[in-house]
């Protein structure tokens, strides 16, 4: 009698905690580093999950990583920041819309001593051929990140192949090629965002910025759930819609790291 009400008690909490499970919201959101090295999604998430009991599940990649983790239909959203692949995602049937949310912008930073002369600059080319002319160490992430892909326009802008020992690629996010530049004392391209919030800037400084072609929108779409029919769309739309709502473009603006705001609510503006 005893074994029968233990093995009763024992499936019926089986029982509660798969229903438990199953009754669980949350959605899975591929997003970039920057967004997460920046603290801004610690900062937005939880007013998202306190006004809809959604959960955001963030897996943090860069850019391109982001976008084949959604293409084979492991993320209900995309949040990144390369307009051009943004488009072509939802061109090639990946995504449904994609809507901008918010911008700020990439900066050249370097050592203090800035042994290319590119401090002052605002011709963000022309500043990497100083820095490619001068053989001075430049850190890159080579990680198909939203970042990369920007420094990779850049250096075709400038034409110039970085080649040779003075130019090192990670392969990692914004935070530890930051954290290889300022050991190195070399110059890398950063998003402002991260680049405020770091921690470890050494003798690193903002060198050049301002250029047009700094600028850095990020958008979000959601996964094509005609693609992908597991694709959580309706709890996906509700994060989409809420980030570019009146309140979430209010936190995101909100946020900011030793008085700096990271980014900027969205005001449609063009750019890649």
């Amino acid at each position: 009698m005893v074994r029968r009400l233990l093995a009763v008690a024992v499936l019926t909490l089986a029982l509660l905690a798969g229903r438990a499970q199953a009754d669980e919201r949350f959605i899975i959101v591929a997003s970039t580093t920057s967004t997460e090295d920046s603290g801004l999604f610690k900062a937005i998430l939880p007013a998202f999950t306190a006004r809809t009991g959604i959960e955001v599940r963030v897996v943090a990649r860069g850019t391109g990583q982001a976008i084949d983790l959604a293409k084979r239909g492991d993320a209900d959203v995309l949040f990144v920041h390369h307009k051009p692949s943004e488009e072509a995602f939802v061109a090639e049937g990946y995504g449904v819309e994609r809507r901008p949310v918010m911008y700020n912008d990439f900066v050249l930073v370097g050592p203090r001593n800035d042994p290319a002369g590119i401090h002052g600059l605002t011709d963000a080319a022309e500043a990497l051929k100083k820095i490619a002319a001068a053989k001075a160490p430049f850190v890159s992430r080579g990680d198909d990140s939203g970042t990369h892909k920007a420094e990779a326009a850049l250096w075709q802008a400038a034409n110039v192949d970085p080649v040779g020992g003075w130019y090192r690629p990670t392969g990692s996010g914004m935070g530890p090629t930051l954290n290889t530049a300022a050991a190195m004392g070399a110059y890398t391209l950063a998003d402002r965002g991260t680049w405020v919030s770091f921690a470890n800037k050494r003798d690193l400084a903002v060198l050049v910025q301002g250029d047009r072609r700094l600028f850095n929108q990020y958008g979000v779409i959601l996964a094509n759930p005609a693609r992908h029919p597991h694709v959580k769309a309706a709890d996906g739309q509700a994060f989409i819609d809420w980030l570019v709502s009146p309140e979430g473009q209010r936190i995101i603006g909100a946020y900011g790291v030793h008085g700096a705001p990271l980014f900027f609510p969205n005001a449609d503006q063009t750019g890649a």
